[in-house]
């Protein structure tokens, strides 16, 4: 991709975090299949002495169709209150029924590593490989936690990914 820089994870690491709560973009490739949506949660850090982002799906997401037959994802975070209305779609609208990409006119370009794509615009790329998945087991949850993020019953999968490529867009 034109205008990027490779980076390592730490460099960037405190401009993901800021921005995680605000939201990014989560996007997974199935098949011909894309999908974004927009995360307002995850971490990262080392496990099995690799880099590693984990990002949570709730079950009942298009993503999580996706992302359960998918070997890698891709997170691209946009800075400094860009793309806030795609951020805002993406996260309350399905790609069941509709192309996020089209009706926000986001572009999906190439990963450099993965085959997932990442979203153009965006500041920062992160791309990783799936290699470990586990379901929240509801009866470990403090109570608060199920109160507050799962009256419902909609429960994530953690998706634990190894980091292989951090980008920025150079301006």
């Amino acid at each position: 991709m034109d205008g990027l820089k490779q980076v390592r994870i730490g460099e960037v690491a405190d401009e993901i975090l800021e921005q995680i709560p605000k939201g990014a973009f989560l996007t997974v490739k199935a098949g011909d299949r894309i999908n974004t949506m927009t995360i307002g949660w995850g971490t990262f850090g080392r496990m099995w002495n690799k880099p590693v982002f984990m990002v949570m799906v709730r079950y009942s997401r298009y993503t999580y169709e996706l992302i359960e037959k998918a070997d890698t994802f891709t997170v691209s975070v946009p800075l400094n209150g860009k793309l806030k209305e795609a951020l805002a779609f993406c996260g309350s609208k399905s790609g069941r029924e509709r192309d996020k990409f089209k009706e926000c006119n986001l572009t999906a370009k190439p990963g450099q590593k993965v085959d997932t794509p990442v979203i153009e615009g965006c500041d920062i790329h992160v791309e990783c490989r799936i290699l470990y998945k586990q379901p929240l087991d509801p009866e470990k949850l403090p109570e608060e936690i199920i109160d507050m993020s799962y009256k419902d019953g909609d429960f994530h999968v953690l998706y634990y990914g190894e980091i292989l490529g951090v980008y920025i867009e150079e301006q």
